[in-house]
């Protein structure tokens, strides 16, 4: 279920020198506020977790998931060229996993690393903070890898529509409207960052039990009706 071949051509349109800009420049902005904020407010658990949550996890996670996750496969898809992958011998559930896996590791890679510094420097990791949030973009990246990916795969317009989820539904209802929160992957992770700190700084809508399944689900449904909709795109391609 994993091609080398296939992985080594998505990481390279993934980190061409363009996109490797655009996807670096939200974990540096994360950074750059976190020592700005802990020299000005110095070491405060509520802070570091406020920022964490609000500009980590609610906006850089799935943005960076959005830019990885359609990335991996609108593009080829878009110009044309899924279809000389396509008429190589590999099996399309194949394709889908392997460039799943490459744009999860990019999405950890870029989001899940930045929030650990970020959480060292805000408070030193104090009551687990930095760790916590770490594993919940950790979760986070796997969802919507698979989520955006899908995306990528049915629509032509998978970064406008990935960009209204990430910054409409998730930054914005996910975070206020109460109704919304246990349909938001940002609550779900929140629900596993919550058993890591053990306490009430990090808090979610949602139990670990049903945040950890509806993660699984989402995942595995999102992942096998790409390998779908890209069987179709074999099909059509060939008539």
């Amino acid at each position: 279920m994993y091609d080398p071949t296939v992985a080594r051509l998505t990481y390279r349109a993934l980190l061409g020198r363009r996109r490797a800009l655009i996807l670096g420049a939200l974990p540096v902005l994360l950074i750059a506020i976190s020592v700005v904020v802990r020299g000005l407010a110095g070491a405060d658990d509520q802070t570091a977790s406020d920022l964490l949550g609000g500009l980590a996890l609610a906006t850089m996670v799935p943005i960076i998931g959005v830019i990885a996750g359609t990335g991996a496969i609108g593009p080829e898809i878009d110009d044309g060229s899924v279809v000389y992958l396509l008429s190589k011998p590999i099996k399309r559930p194949t394709i889908i996993v392997t460039k799943l896996i490459v744009a999860i590791a990019v999405t950890m890679v870029f989001s899940a690393l930045p929030t650990l510094i970020a959480g060292f420097v805000l408070n030193g990791n104090g009551q687990q903070i930095a760790v916590a949030y770490t594993v919940a973009a950790l979760v986070a990246s796997i969802a919507y890898a698979a989520l955006f990916l899908l995306l990528g795969t049915v629509s032509r317009h998978a970064v406008v529509f990935g960009l209204v989820y990430a910054l409409v539904w998730e930054a914005l209802f996910g975070s206020l409207v109460p109704g919304a929160r246990t349909l938001s992957v940002q609550q779900w992770s929140l629900a596993v960052a919550h058993k890591v700190t053990g306490g009430e700084l990090v808090t979610s809508d949602v139990s670990l039990t049903t945040g950890t399944v509806l993660l699984v689900v989402v995942t595995v449904l999102a992942t096998w009706y790409a390998g779908q909709k890209l069987r179709s795109l074999t099909l059509a391609g060939e008539e």
